[in-house]
């Protein structure tokens, strides 16, 4: 009787792993593309490339199999099709010359569960218009690019100063400090006021942000947006989830806080004006202007905002540390164009050299490789080939900031790039680490006055070596949603 049972069992486990694997194929034949589809590498049911991608660093597969099929390209994530542009010229012609037709935002599984569709990098067609539009206009109204949010900037600089100076040159891990400093920036245009670093609020969501930006990096994040199985099984995804929860909780709590001393005339930040605005069209069905893109909203400003800018300021310290003969020209020409005094915007235009070393920060290290994925909003016929209404698009931006036919030494940290034969700063067009088109990065005028002001005025005071205890200082890249160095203590030695 058991043996029976046994054998029943088996045959109908077996019945239903064939149905699966048929099912599987048929969904794999029904789905493959049709037409004058770019090409790329064979993908196998189920699985689609997954076997030949190195899951923890896609791009570097990507560049690769770009030398083999070109600057536009398939390729197959699990069960997602998508296309690959490669190359300063595609990319660029996709994004702007092409810009209606790139300009959707790809769904993505993690993405959509934590965002739900609102806010503005990840929302869709009028949602993300009226929201991208209100935060815009609101970001200039607290600041940005303006003399109030650079005064802000600077003073956040004096305080991240005062800090680093009194750990009297002894080596330091300068990440969580750096997220401090740049997280603080977006809470002055959020709440109207900084947070002292040893609040405790301050370190809990610099905590959760830092660990949610590495998680939404992971191998396993990766697998989980492509392969349907793994939304079953709880894990990484479920981690990030639960401290999405805990700053939601967060800002709600801040919410109540403005609600009880909201005045329409003498809006404090961000948070203030959105529920100003709220009140404005409570009694419009239709109104964007609700809890949940605020929520969705803040989390994004506080995300990127804080890790990619912190991030960057990292790799260019990192970089001084390697580079001695570069940190001792930005020294030279600070001291000669700046001297003792504050450094300011202004001081730029009359410092090629160190403005040419931010950008060639950006530009070397990377740490967005792959760009935020585009989708297609309707049929198009690019470069030669058909893309499809809704396919996947990877805009590669590291393919763009490497491109050989853009940078004369892509693979190497060489500031020249942006410098002309008389050492005068030169603007180049491949330099797109923002991206471009319609979806370029929101904050992007405030992300480069914090890059010069923090690292001018770092630059100014320290002096920056390897740890005593480092036999060999190596730059290395760690992994995340934007790519920060590997942390390694730093020593920080004051100049003055």
């Amino acid at each position: 009787m058991d043996c029976s049972y046994c054998t029943l069992t088996l045959y109908a486990l077996s019945l239903l792993l064939v149905v699966l694997i048929l099912k599987s194929l048929m969904l794999w034949i029904s789905e493959a593309p049709s037409g004058n589809f770019p090409p790329g590498p064979w993908a196998l049911p189920v699985i689609g490339n997954l076997h030949m991608i190195n899951i923890k660093r896609p791009n570097e597969t990507y560049m690769k199999l770009a030398k083999k099929y070109g600057p536009v390209y398939s390729i197959q994530m699990g069960t997602v099709k998508m296309v690959v542009l490669s190359g300063y010229e595609t990319v660029k012609s996709a994004l702007v010359d092409y810009a209606d037709e790139f300009a959707e935002r790809a769904h993505i599984r993690i993405f959509e569960e934590i965002n739900q569709g609102w806010g503005i990098p990840f929302s869709h067609g009028e949602n993300w218009k009226a929201m991208r539009r209100f935060t815009l206009s609101k970001l200039r109204d607290f600041g940005m690019g303006k003399r109030t949010i650079e005064d802000r900037i600077i003073e956040e600089c004096g305080f991240l100063i005062r800090k680093l100076e009194s750990l009297e040159g002894k080596p330091t891990d300068l990440t969580i400090k750096t997220n401090f400093a740049i997280g603080n920036i977006i809470i002055s245009i959020i709440l109207g006021h900084r947070l002292n670093y040893e609040d405790p609020a301050l370190f809990k969501v610099m905590t959760i942000i830092d660990e949610n930006m590495r998680l939404l990096g992971s191998s396993s994040i990766a697998l989980y947006n492509v392969l349907p199985g793994f939304q079953y099984v709880s894990g990484t995804h479920t981690k990030i989830m639960k401290n999405i929860e805990k700053l939601h909780s967060y800002f709600n709590d801040k919410f109540v806080e403005c609600l009880k001393t909201l005045d329409k005339d003498d809006q404090r930040g961000y948070i203030d004006a959105f529920l100003i605005k709220q009140q404005e069209e409570k009694l419009d069905p239709n109104t964007y202007f609700h809890e949940n893109n605020l929520l969705s909203i803040l989390v994004t400003l506080f995300m990127a905002g804080t890790d990619t800018t912190s991030s960057t300021i990292r790799w260019a310290i990192t970089f001084m540390v390697q580079k001695t003969e570069i940190q001792k020209r930005v020294h030279d020409e600070i001291d000669k164009v700046i001297g003792l005094a504050v450094p300011r915007i202004d001081h730029r235009k009359d410092m090629p050299y160190t403005n040419a070393v931010i950008h060639e920060t950006q530009r070397f290290a990377n740490i967005l490789p792959m760009n935020l994925p585009r989708e297609t909003t309707r049929d198009v016929f690019f470069q030669g080939y058909n893309i499809p209404k809704g396919t996947h698009i990877i805009p590669l931006l590291e393919s763009v900031l490497h491109d050989g036919t853009q940078f004369e030494k892509p693979r190497s940290f060489y500031p020249e790039h942006f410098l002309d034969s008389e050492g005068q700063f030169v603007k180049r067009p491949a330099f797109m680490p923002f991206s471009t088109g319609r979806r370029v990065c929101a904050g992007e005028t405030l992300a480069k006055m914090e890059l010069f002001l923090f690292f001018t005025n770092l630059m100014q005071k320290f002096s920056f070596h390897p740890s005593p205890e480092i036999n060999e200082f190596h730059v290395k890249r760690s992994t995340g949603l934007a790519i920060p160095p590997i942390a390694q203590k730093i020593c920080c030695v004051s100049r003055i």
